[in-house]
């Protein structure tokens, strides 16, 4: 019964996450923003204020595929947000600025983030590789080597939490000071932000508590061998 309970929690809170960013993104697309400008546009005034005319802006592909872009210096907005000129492509906008910023800045979890991708990727496509036969094979040694790359995996998502609201707040101190929206607008611009945030937090900690799940069976592995 709890390992039900334990793979509902872990199916399920990522969905929700994904189901409340999704609504909240459509609802705050249809509420045009007074300034009538254009997330490319929005973008490209934040990143000129900041003295960032280096950092292009350019229209991607798919839905809600907005991304900054550390090695070519580009903010990449989806279609519907580089075109729209809606709240939501407003926030969404800012908050890939806000990345650039931060590159622009040497902001420090955002370096560390950087510096852990390597190693993120290693473990994301190997560890479990390694965990699966450790455990079937009960070489607990096995395990702790696969238990090691995940938690480096683990890291890279619990220090992107930071790196992602602070590039929030950046996007909301920018479009208000440049007016880009109207105070009364704000709050439905941090609602978009704040909902597109619970998709890393919900990411987070699902994969917290697997590195925990799986610390326990290696500890009760090494009692058994006892």
């Amino acid at each position: 019964m709890g390992f039900l309970i334990y793979f509902l929690i872990v199916m399920l809170v990522p969905l929700w996450a994904q189901f409340r960013v999704k609504g909240t993104f459509v609802k705050y697309s249809r509420v045009q923003n007074s300034s009538y400008r254009t997330g490319a546009e929005v973008a490209r005034d934040v990143l000129n204020a900041n003295g960032l005319f280096n950092v292009g802006v350019e229209e991607g592909r798919g839905f809600l595929s907005d991304h900054y872009d550390p090695r070519t210096k580009t903010v990449r907005l989806s279609p519907e947000n580089y075109r729209g000129h809606s709240i939501a492509s407003t926030a969404i906008a800012a908050h890939e600025c806000g990345h650039a910023i931060q590159d622009a800045q040497r902001y420090a979890f955002l370096r560390f983030r950087h510096a852990l991708v390597p190693v993120a990727n290693i473990g994301s496509n190997f560890s479990w590789i390694l965990v699966l036969i450790g455990i079937f094979s009960q070489m607990s040694g096995l395990l702790l080597v696969g238990i090691v790359f995940m938690a480096a995996a683990v890291l890279f998502q619990v220090i992107t939490l930071p790196v992602e609201f602070n590039a929030s707040n950046r996007a909301m101190d920018q479009v208000v000071s440049l007016g880009l929206i109207r105070n009364e607008e704000e709050r439905n611009a941090r609602k978009v932000l704040n909902a597109a945030a619970l998709t890393y937090v919900a990411a987070a900690a699902v994969a917290v508590l697997e590195l925990l799940r799986l610390v326990l069976i290696f500890t009760g592995m090494n009692r058994s061998n006892e």
